[in-house]
């Protein structure tokens, strides 16, 4: 496994990054088998691990834990805070309540005195920056906590980010954690560039499109999984077209769809790794197998063909959406105040 520098921490990690959302309830509740697979990610080279205290209500983080005993210390080690931890409103979101009180719940879980990188999990525009980023800074000053990142977030919060902490003397986003695949390429218009420019390292999530470029989803043909029946971006025409046209690319090529998807994602200069998040054994190891493929400009070229730089491809993005475009209310004043004279 090479590895390369996240961002400009000087932490060396691996290009593929161990995603544990599918160890615990919401995929893999069988914790010794989930812990096999740790170890068999750790074993091939891979020693950089992300969670969150979301997944599976804290219970991915504790399988973390204890596949890590005896073996923390040649781990990168990145969790999440943000999500809602229980009906209580105020154990969720990023206020510097609950940061603190959230990074000591994952430190006991996770079964260690300190955090490799501790990311914002999601935007809250319920909380100014200024009072996220101070709760975080006194978390790398007390040595809780050793970097900090976001993720998902627009190019314009990153740059917000950037700004508050030089000039308030507080640690800055050291990564950005966004969705990109070949599917969804979004982000190289501004979020990738952005970081770039910030020194940001990218650990990039979904690089197989939410399980799209593993070639389950075809067009015309009916869902085979349980996920394909809940959501309406697995029957989306442009979406399924685009994978129609990127399987013959891959079998020319000598490749499997998923060995594509994953070379690309991690052959964007921007992007330092991508996640993967297998729930099985059989997924890590087929994976791994294709992590040694390195993707020709002529391939890249014809990926660009079918999926254009900056764009995704159907109905679904998967970029950060502002509040104003999900809620009506939010983008329209009272009625009585509409009137221009």
């Amino acid at each position: 496994m090479r590895y390369r520098t996240l961002g400009r921490t000087g932490i060396q990690v691996s290009p593929y990054c161990l995603g544990a959302m599918m160890f615990g309830a919401i995929g893999n509740p069988d914790h010794e088998d989930a812990v096999r697979i740790i170890h068999r990610a750790l074993d091939s080279g891979i020693n950089f691990v992300d969670t969150a205290d979301v997944y599976s209500q804290g219970e991915s983080e504790e399988i973390v834990g204890k596949a890590l005993k005896g073996r923390r210390d040649a781990v990168v080690l990145a969790t999440k805070v943000n999500g809602a931890m229980g009906d209580d409103p105020n154990r969720r979101g990023t206020s510097r309540r609950w940061i603190m009180t959230a990074v000591e719940d994952s430190l006991r879980r996770l079964g260690t005195d300190h955090i490799d990188l501790y990311q914002v999990h999601r935007l809250d525009p319920t909380v100014d920056i200024e009072e996220t980023l101070s709760a975080l800074t006194d978390l790398v000053r007390s040595g809780k906590v050793r970097a900090i990142g976001s993720s998902a977030f627009p190019a314009s919060a990153i740059v917000e980010a950037q700004w508050v902490a030089e000039s308030r003397g507080f640690e800055r986003f050291r990564t950005e954690q966004p969705a990109y695949s070949i599917l969804d390429r979004g982000i190289e218009r501004e979020v990738l560039p952005v970081a770039q420019r910030y020194g940001m390292g990218a650990l990039v999530w979904s690089p197989l499109a939410q399980g799209m470029l593993t070639g389950r989803y075809r067009k015309g043909r009916p869902a085979q999984t349980h996920r394909g029946g809940l959501f309406r971006h697995y029957t989306d025409e442009r979406r399924l077209d685009a994978v129609e046209r990127l399987i013959p690319l891959a079998g020319q090529a000598g490749l499997k769809l998923t060995h594509l998807a994953m070379a690309f994602a991690v052959a964007h200069p921007g992007v330092t790794s991508a996640i993967i998040g297998p729930r099985t054994m059989e997924h890590l190891d087929d994976l791994l197998a294709g992590a040694d493929i390195t993707l020709d400009d002529a391939l890249l070229d014809e990926i660009d063909a079918v999926v254009a730089p900056g764009t995704s491809a159907g109905e679904l993005d998967m970029a950060y959406t502002p509040p104003e475009l999900q809620h009506a209310p939010l983008r329209r004043r009272p009625r009585e105040e509409r009137p221009a004279a």
